[in-house]
């Protein structure tokens, strides 16, 4: 299977009063595969070349396409490729995470343009909104006019049911039964005055890599994202698949054994909560986990074991999901230092090498590429690809 085989889109719509699918169609194409002259692009979606120039003519006065310098092919006149144009849209991002919070500036592709970041002993519907509204307030007198003019909304990534983690974090349980009232859209909404896209954040990371990274090389893959509780996602035929209660996924309470054979739950053994509660017990402070830049080469004698545990539990856990559906990768990413990632990737392949895989075939283990800023960054896209690209998972599961 080649990788343009994997990254094609087609299906053009020839007929009048469809553009605006043959705009998203167009912009989808050049998400996933870059720069490409009009000719190439009439030929991937089959419209014709007459209509392709009209819609790539109009993208561009828009402001959504750039053109490159003519290349000079074996005959005819040089081609002009189209490029998606970085400053042509903008997306917001609000990630909540069990310890951290960010809030960032997305553009057209995927680059983070602004970034702010706020950390906490957990997070409390006060602490967050008020980040929200301060970080708006900053981030919005820090942009130009013309970037301002280009929000097209805000992406919130949040795990689900905030309610229910008290007892994992350590914190008092009436404090967070304050999420059980909060309305994320509403306040998200009223702040910022900007369209909302809700999602888990665990979801949203694996849409990052899916657009943004090494996602795009596979059909149908596991993603794993290893934070303060691990989570992950699930992607079939190109498409993130968010389930019947938008938390596809959430691999955490998946039952594996501990070293001493003791039936737990991935969350236990594959967390960073984990790791955190070994450095309280010999009497360290969790915290220097998340500062940033992360640097955990100092904690080697503690993080090692982590991750030996965490490697065995996820090999287990990938044999599991697999014997389920037959998926082709399992791709590993997280809020990990890139050296710590590389080494929990080589550790889970050793141990996925050991498992019994009779009537499996075993997936391919990659490494991620966005790492800690996923949730975010998938947070982010979220409006863009609602109002500009082709969300293929609406299409295929929306049936109302």
């Amino acid at each position: 299977m080649t990788l343009d085989h994997v990254r094609s889109l087609s299906g053009g719509i020839n007929q009048t009063g469809v553009r605006a699918y043959n705009e998203k169609l167009m912009l989808s194409i050049l998400q996933r595969n870059g720069a490409l002259p009009g000719s190439d692009l009439a030929r991937r979606t089959g419209l014709s070349p007459q209509t392709a120039s009209v819609i790539l003519r109009k993208l561009e006065q828009d402001g959504l396409l750039t053109k490159g310098d003519p290349v000079k092919g074996k005959v005819g006149k040089p081609s002009m490729p189209y490029a998606l144009n970085p400053d042509g849209v903008f997306s917001l991002g609000l990630k909540v995470g069990r310890r951290s919070a960010d809030l960032l500036v997305l553009d057209m592709v995927g680059r983070v343009r602004h970034q702010m970041h706020e950390t906490y002993d957990y997070p409390l519907p006060d602490t967050v909104f008020g980040f929200l509204r301060s970080g708006y307030a900053s981030l919005i007198d820090t942009m130009p006019e013309e970037m301002r003019s280009r929000l097209c909304g805000i992406g919130v990534a949040a795990p689900f049911e905030l309610w229910n983690w008290h007892e994992l974090i350590g914190a008092p349980a009436e404090d967070f039964s304050a999420w059980r009232d909060a309305d994320f859209e509403a306040e998200a909404a009223q702040i910022t005055g900007l369209p909302v896209h809700m999602v888990n954040d665990a979801t949203a990371a694996c849409r990052a890599e899916h657009i943004f990274g090494i996602g795009r090389e596979f059909r149908d893959y596991i993603y794993i994202f290893v934070g303060a509780f691990i989570g992950g996602g699930i992607v079939l035929d190109h498409a993130v698949f968010e389930g019947n209660q938008r938390n596809a996924g959430a691999f955490g309470p998946l039952p594996v054994a501990d070293i001493n054979g003791v039936e737990r739950q991935l969350i236990d053994l594959a967390s960073i909560s984990t790791l955190e509660r070994r450095l309280i017990e010999a009497g360290e402070d969790p915290r220097q986990l998340w500062h940033q830049p992360q640097d955990w080469s100092h904690l080697d004698r503690f993080v090692e074991p982590w991750l030996e545990q965490a490697a065995s539990a996820l090999a287990t856990a990938m044999i599991a999901a697999c014997s389920i559906i037959d998926f082709e990768a399992v791709v590993i990413d997280g809020a990990l230092p890139t050296s710590v990632r590389k080494r929990l990737v080589y550790l889970t392949r050793m141990c996925l090498a050991t498992k019994d895989t009779r009537g499996l075939i075993a997936p391919v283990t990659a490494e991620g590429q966005i790492g800690a800023n996923a949730r975010g960054i998938g947070a982010s896209v979220g409006p863009i690809i609602s109002q500009l690209l082709l969300d293929r998972s609406a299409a295929m599961f929306d049936h109302g």
